[in-house]
């Protein structure tokens, strides 16, 4: 399962990129705008951490097929890289998914509630599709058991898109998605860091120092004993 990174924060990508199997970074107009910078400025520095070949998802803003797909060339000739174009599931959405499928460009469908909007995108030529969990379970639906449908469907049906599911509040949900089968998720810092954290593990860990300082001394690891 790849994981990626719901942020358009320069640091905290930095940080877990450096740390965490990161397989890339997701955007979308909401997470730009609340950096206030520069919008092609601050997807070039993002692709100058994560390098070329890592994924990077941006979201066009049109809602009119045709501007989308030139948005999608203005995107992928600025940025280039391994990009994605997120588009939401909209008819003109979808027509936009078929026009750059044609040229090449790759597409991930947003905004997805519904299997039958993710079968549509994929079939549309959709890379990926990314169903909103924490959304969905919001509205007294049930996010996992969304994600693990489509999961289903693309397997019945042989479709080679990827499920991206995304808007996570919890590990949870995360934990309940990968059990299901889809292919990647896409979170929050604070969720990608809290994916590793358990008390238990804390506390062995202080205890192996702690017996280990106690007979080697403060500052010992094994390269100096």
């Amino acid at each position: 399962m790849l994981i990626l990174l719901d942020t358009a924060n320069i640091e905290e990508i930095k940080r877990q990129y450096d740390l965490f199997p990161v397989a890339g970074v997701t955007t979308n107009p909401t997470i730009i705008a609340k950096e206030k910078t520069s919008f092609l400025g601050l997807l070039k520095e993002i692709r100058s951490v994560i390098g070329t070949n890592t994924m990077l998802h941006v979201q066009a803003i049109s809602r009119k097929a045709e501007v989308i797909v030139e948005e999608a060339k203005y995107l992928n000739d600025e940025i280039g890289g391994n990009l994605y174009i997120k588009i939401p599931v909209i008819p003109e959405g979808i027509k936009a998914m078929k026009l750059l499928k044609a040229q090449g460009i790759k597409t991930t469908a947003t905004v997805i509630y519904t299997p039958q909007q993710a079968l549509m995108a994929a079939m549309a030529g959709a890379e990926f599709v990314a169903p909103y969990v924490n959304r969905l379970d919001n509205v007294c639906s049930d996010g996992v058991r969304v994600v693990g449908e489509i999961v289903e469907l693309f397997r019945q049906h042989s479709v080679p898109a990827k499920v991206l599911a995304a808007s996570f509040k919890n590990v949870e949900q995360v934990h309940k998605a990968s059990l299901c089968g889809s292919h990647a998720i896409t979170a929050s810092p604070d969720i990608i860091d809290l994916l590793l954290k358990y008390p238990l593990t804390d506390s062995s860990v202080d205890q192996f120092i702690s017996d280990w300082e106690g007979v080697y001394g403060v500052g010992k690891v094994t390269l100096n004993v």
